[in-house]
């Protein structure tokens, strides 16, 4: 990142923390747990609650972990929720939470994802841990945006927290097999994803 946009960066950020008594709790209009169990001919399965010490350190305000099958595929989605961030920080990127569970990144890059309005840009890691590949594909969503960037979400967070005072977000993640089959099987669930998720913020 540049000089002169770490500057800027920073300034903003005093700029929004002044604004922050703007900021307020922005619910979700439909519940996380609503998200369709089968969708797109994939049929999905809660997976057992997260522990307290995972909720400690991500400090969602809610959450959705399950496992979605479809003609022998399976994929895994998390998704969490926080319905006001504060200006500056971020939530936890799977850059740093891959490699704190033991995954190593060995390959980083994006993808497009076909949707109603337009293609959607979002990341598409590979990972390897004790000889399993995978692959990731995660995107910031809120009310209005779908990025891929930390760094732009950072900024759009500072801008929302000084206009309207409206933080909230979420990220999405999904983890395939590492095989073409399966990472095409993942951009196509995450086409029935977003979709879903923009329900969720929006009725």
């Amino acid at each position: 990142m540049r000089p002169a946009a770490i500057l800027s960066l920073l300034g903003a950020t005093l700029a929004a923390g002044y604004y922050s008594d703007r900021r307020h709790p922005d619910a979700l209009a439909t519940p996380l747990a609503e998200i369709q169990h089968s969708l797109g001919g994939w049929e999905g399965a809660d997976d057992p609650p997260l522990s307290d010490a995972t909720l400690e350190v991500l400090k969602p305000t809610s959450y959705l972990s399950r496992r979605y099958t479809k003609a022998g595929v399976g994929l895994g989605l998390f998704i969490s929720y926080y319905d006001q961030q504060r200006a500056g920080e971020s939530m936890h990127s799977p850059r740093a939470c891959l490699p704190g569970g033991g995954w190593e990144i060995w390959r980083t890059g994006s993808a497009f994802v076909p949707i109603e309005t337009g293609p959607v840009k979002i990341n598409q890691f590979s990972i390897e841990h004790a000889g399993e590949r995978a692959v990731v594909f995660y995107w910031y969503q809120s009310r209005d945006q779908i990025i891929a960037s930390e760094y732009l979400g950072k900024i759009l967070l500072i801008r929302d927290a000084v206009v309207n005072g409206r933080t909230s977000g979420s990220i999405v993640r999904l983890i395939v097999p590492d095989s073409p089959e399966a990472v095409q099987r993942g951009l196509e669930f995450a086409a029935l994803v977003i979709p879903e998720m923009q329900h969720c913020f929006r009725r």
